[in-house]
């Protein structure tokens, strides 16, 4: 059954509200996919943040029509589920990582923002380590220096105290 005018608009209301957050979109072919897998991709999804869902490729061209996604229009051929999400990396990642258990799960293309991206730019988008793990890196080089310098700062008051211990066990050893 349809949906009317009414259904429509609103559907493309809320694709366009996930666009204007998203910084990637993910395009693939889920064709022959039992339901329980794409239950399963939907549910590792929903945990990872990412808006998944099958959608009329219609409806979507009218959401990204007037964004920096536009140019994925004419990728949209097919019966396709949609990620979208604001981390790049985490959409690729998941939908990439379900893709190599299925082989009736196909990535067919993806965008960021003013740039198409083929499969194998998905792909190598996936490899990439997660936000999270990058913040992580750089706040562990930002606070080594400063480890460092707190670890030569404290060697000081340590080598005096052990240098009057080791001269305090002489004098009682003299005695």
């Amino acid at each position: 059954m349809g949906l009317n005018l009414e259904q429509k608009q609103a559907v493309v209301a809320e694709i366009g509200a996930e666009v204007a957050r998203a910084q990637a979109i993910v395009v693939a072919e889920y064709r022959g996919l039992e339901v329980a897998a794409m239950t399963d991709l939907r549910k590792k999804a929903r945990g990872s943040g990412i808006y998944l869902r099958v959608l009329k490729n219609t409806l979507v061209r009218r959401a990204v029509v007037a964004t920096p996604f536009a140019g994925l229009s004419e990728k949209m051929v097919g019966p396709l589920a949609y990620g979208i999400s604001s981390d790049p990396v985490k959409v690729a990642k998941v939908l990439h990582e379900f893709a190599r258990g299925h082989e009736k799960f196909v990535i067919k293309a993806g965008a960021m923002p003013n740039f198409v991206m083929s499969p194998r730019d998905v792909a190598n988008l996936a490899t990439l380590p997660s936000r999270e793990e990058l913040i992580a890196r750089l706040l562990g080089t930002m606070r080594a220096p400063i480890a460092k310098f707190v670890r030569t700062l404290n060697e000081v008051p340590g080598r005096f105290v052990r240098t009057v211990a080791a001269v305090r066990d002489q004098k009682q050893q003299a005695a």
